[in-house]
């Protein structure tokens, strides 16, 4: 069933259990377009239909429940164009396909020996008119590529050469979340990669998808990162970034329409963050904030940390006096801590 019926059904739905017992097929290179190359088995593949879904019985398409009981199928990884490659790694445009949509993003690749552990990458918010395949994480990507690490970064949908969802806004973004989890399913398909050793990079926006994608497949990831990350809570999110927009303001209004407004349906609004369903996470998370953020108050990573411990979950909290929400004077010391919690879970 489409995403077109979006209102009387899911989003999202029904978890995938065997995506990967079975031989995955082998990354395909494609011509300088990032197309399937002339003559590929999938050349004449549509890419640009609508997502395909199994309706949850009751969740919203906003719903954690809906993103939980997604039917995860990433798969197809594809290594385009090369671009950008250096002395330590090679870098491809790269493409995969799950929830039925084409995903575009970058991939960065150690030269030597694999197979490698990796990370899925994802950006924080820019605007979609003005976001360019790989736009950002340019630092991060860099600098883990160069330790060893097969970096993903994705574009999401709707963003540069992804295919489009134009019901995501209505479903706020949960579908970034879906894009995060089949990015994780893709990688596992790659020979350069140990299926085994998998994580999750987040910036701003990008930490609510770590969030989102912990909950949603537990043991995917075997360890998150969040910087400067969105709260926990959705109705936070809501509130500063779509209630009161003015571009956003169909969004919130169909949201509104279906669920109330926050203050007169908490409990409804509860089902929408991921902090309501933090008792799913397994693996281990570190979180990086700065006192200084003026985009995502640090108050939120605090109540996120004090959730996370309530749950029982293991978080390690990193506060930067001074930084602001971009990281720049004590990047380095964040990215060495990073470097420092993925060899500890991934290596």
């Amino acid at each position: 069933m489409g995403r077109a019926a979006f209102v009387s059904v899911s989003l999202v739905a029904a978890l995938m259990v065997g995506a990967c017992t079975s031989s995955p097929p082998k990354p395909v290179v494609t011509n300088q377009t990032g197309s399937p190359a002339a003559g590929s088995a999938s050349a004449s593949a549509t890419t640009n239909s609508s997502p395909t879904t199994a309706p949850a019985a009751d969740a919203d398409p906003a719903f954690i429940e809906s993103l939980i009981a997604t039917d995860f199928d990433g798969r197809d990884l594809r290594l385009g164009r090369e671009s950008g490659s250096t002395e330590a790694y090679r870098q491809y445009f790269a493409t995969y396909r799950g929830d039925g949509l084409r995903i575009s993003g970058r991939i960065n690749i150690p030269r030597g020996k694999g197979p490698f552990p990796a990370v899925v990458l994802a950006h924080g918010y820019v605007p979609i008119e003005e976001y360019t395949n790989g736009a950002t994480m340019l630092r991060e990507r860099d600098h883990l590529a160069r330790r060893g690490y097969v970096t993903l970064h994705i574009d999401y949908r709707n963003h540069a050469q992804s295919d489009d969802d134009p019901a995501n806004g209505e479903a706020l973004r949960i579908g970034y979340a879906v894009d995060a989890v089949n990015a994780g399913l893709a990688l596992r398909q790659l020979d350069a990669v140990d299926p085994d050793r998998i994580g999750i990079i987040g910036r701003s926006m990008g930490g609510g998808v770590v969030y989102s994608a912990l909950v949603a497949k537990p043991g995917l990831f075997k360890a998150g990162v969040a910087y400067s990350p969105v709260s926990s809570d959705t109705v936070d999110n809501f509130n500063r970034w779509v209630r009161r927009d003015s571009e956003r303001r169909g969004d919130a209004r169909a949201v509104i329409r279906r669920l109330g407004t926050p203050e007169r349906a908490p409990e409804t609004w509860a089902r929408t963050s991921p902090r309501s369903y933090f008792e799913r996470i397994t693996d281990p998370i570190l979180i990086h904030h700065g006192t200084a953020d003026e985009d995502c108050p640090i108050r939120w990573s605090e109540e996120t940390v004090a959730a996370l411990k309530r749950a029982g979950k293991k978080v390690t909290y990193h506060v930067y006096e001074g930084e602001r929400h971009t990281f720049t004077a004590q990047w380095p010391l964040s990215i060495r801590r990073t470097e420092a919690f993925l060899d500890a879970n991934l290596r």
